[in-house]
């Protein structure tokens, strides 16, 4: 999975990326930043019972951006994991985090990314896909 961590060293060094997800048939982009490495998976949260979280549960289909001198673009399938640990792993690796989304990130909702192809562009070319 070297893949997928270069994936997320990337998205972290950003801080901010764009999550794409769809309404019916419109797209709703918003900026995000908690994210986590976890079981050699990217995990992204989302705050419970908001518009993302609903447009994810009917529509797991989504797509990452992000901007650090290339940009970086993600089109994956969103899993929902709402395993104690992995809350509990994004809190301790975000605590500023804590006070919203509760000691074990019971506030949120984690999910991974899977069947996920990354593409790397600079200048309009495309320099590398990778699929994790």
């Amino acid at each position: 999975m070297a893949d997928a961590k270069k994936v997320y060293d990337f998205l972290e060094n950003a801080k901010t990326f764009y999550l794409a997800t769809v309404e019916g048939d419109q797209p709703r982009v918003r900026p995000y930043g908690a994210m986590l490495f976890f079981e050699e998976k990217i995990y992204i949260m989302a705050f419970g019972k908001t518009n993302a979280t609903r447009q994810i549960a009917q529509n797991p289909k989504a797509e990452i951006c992000a901007f650090k001198g290339k940009t970086l673009r993600i089109e994956c399938r969103l899993v929902e994991d709402n395993r104690p640990e992995v809350g509990k792993a994004l809190v301790d690796k975000m605590p500023v985090l804590k006070p919203a989304l509760g000691e074990n990130g019971e506030n949120g909702v984690m999910y991974y990314l899977a069947d996920a192809t990354a593409t790397f562009f600079q200048m309009m070319e495309s320099v590398e896909t990778v699929k994790f």
